[in-house]
This record gives structure tokens, sequence and C-alpha cells, in this order.
């Protein structure tokens, strides 16, 4: 029996998590050396799997070549397969693994693993969140280079920011409850948040743009420089802040 698409975003991305613990445990190597093993050996790992599952389909991966017959496909899967190669080579638990499924350029499937915490967030499973907000909500940000536009924004809306690593960890922290807010601009491409905005949207938060337009992924150029993952109570309240200047 074909696995469901969904089902396949959280195996390969369980699956890579997996093999980029065994690296990390296996001691041979640090730093810089440790971060390009877990980016070639989980990217392999990823594209040998879903080139055997779904044939037919094309791939955009950050450690692979762009090979562009893709922008005229239907569907393509997008993939990190290690977001915060920073944070994994330190030895940090705020890094991911990202796999999703871009149709018609919409993030329709997606799932984050989080490997060093044993989670996995996926569309197939996403949880419409519950409970009321804080009195001052919480915004993750960059724990090296927080984008200036959302700390002028947690100013003015008397958010607390948090500082944390890969975009994936950022985005599952407001999925999993532990912030209300996720806010990006400077430097993004699709593979950074397609699985995030896929999971996330299933949840029922609000995903888009910064300007409040909507993501399009399978680009030509797959730079996605600008993101807001928030919850929807939030949204209106975020973008007109961001307008505001």
């Amino acid at each position: 029996m074909t696995i469901s698409d969904a089902a396949l975003a959280r195996s390969v991305a369980e699956e890579a998590g997996r093999l980029l613990c065994a690296i990390r445990l296996r001691g041979d190597l640090e730093g810089k050396a440790l971060g390009a093993a877990g980016d070639a050996e989980a990217n392999a790992a990823i594209l040998a799997r879903l080139r055997a599952e779904r044939p037919g389909d094309h791939i955009l991966s950050e450690e692979a070549g762009d090979d562009r017959r893709r922008c005229a496909h239907s569907r393509v899967w997008i993939v990190d397969p290690l977001d915060g190669t920073r944070e994994y080579a330190e030895g940090r638990a705020d890094w991911a693994v990202h796999v999703a499924l871009a149709i018609d350029g919409a993030a329709q499937i997606g799932a984050v693993a989080l490997p060093a915490t044993g989670t996995v967030f996926a569309t197939d499973d996403a949880r419409v969140p519950h409970g009321p907000l804080p009195a001052r909500p919480r915004m993750v940000v960059s724990r090296s280079r927080p984008p200036g536009i959302a700390l002028r924004v947690a100013e003015a809306i008397g958010a607390d920011t948090i500082a944390m690593g890969s975009a994936g960890a950022k985005a599952m922290a407001v999925v999993a409850g532990d912030a209300e807010i996720y806010l990006h601009d400077g430097g993004q491409f699709e593979w950074d948040n397609c699985a995030p905005v896929a999971v996330a949207l299933a949840a029922g938060f609000h995903a888009s743009r910064i300007d409040g337009r909507p993501l399009v992924y399978n680009c030509a150029d797959p730079l996605l420089p600008d993101l807001l993952i928030c919850r929807p109570e939030l949204a209106a309240q975020v973008l007109a802040a961001i307008a505001a200047g």
C-alpha cells in the first residue's frame, strides 16, 4: 500500500533526525565539520527516500543543486535537511529537519522534526490552538540576528521576546503554545519555512508574508525573506504594527 504524502513527510523527517543524532553522537567531528557532515548525510538520505517513494515529483533542497524544471510541476518537495546547522554543531537542541510538499505553490503537507527533543510536528496530526492569550504575548526571535522589525513590533504591541535558534524551532514554539508570534524579516528561502508554514496552517495558525500576502512556493527564485506565524487572534494587530513602521 502506498504511504500517504503526510505520513511520508513525517517518516522522512524522523529518519533524517535519527541519522543526525547518530552523527553527532559519534563524536568524531565537531564545529563546522560536524555541521557539514550532518547537512550532507541527511540530505542524501532524504533525497534517496523521496525519489524512491515519489519518483514523479520534483525536489527543492537547500543542500542540492536546483533543477529549475520543477517550476513547471504541480508537486514539489521542499526540504531543509538540517535547519539550524550552527545550533546542531554547538550541541544545542533548537535545530530541526523540514520536509514539505508544495502543491500548486501552496504549502500543503509538512513535517518539522526536532530530533534533539524527540518531537515531530506534522500536518497529519496538527492541533488547533487552545487556551487564552497571555497578557503579554511572547515573540520568538533569532538568538544571533534578531531582525529590527521584530523588536520594534514587540515593543509596539507589548510582547516579550524569546531568543531561539532555527526557524523550525521558532515556528514550532508557536504551534506548541510556548510562544504566540514568530516574525522574521531579512533572509530566508523556501526551504526555511515551507514545512513550518504547512504545519502552522494545518493547526489553525495565521501564516503570511509580513505585508499580509500569501506565502507562495516553488518560485523560480526560492528567496522568501519574510514571514509571520502567529495566533490568529493576533494577526491583525501584528500586521498593523508592521505597516505602521
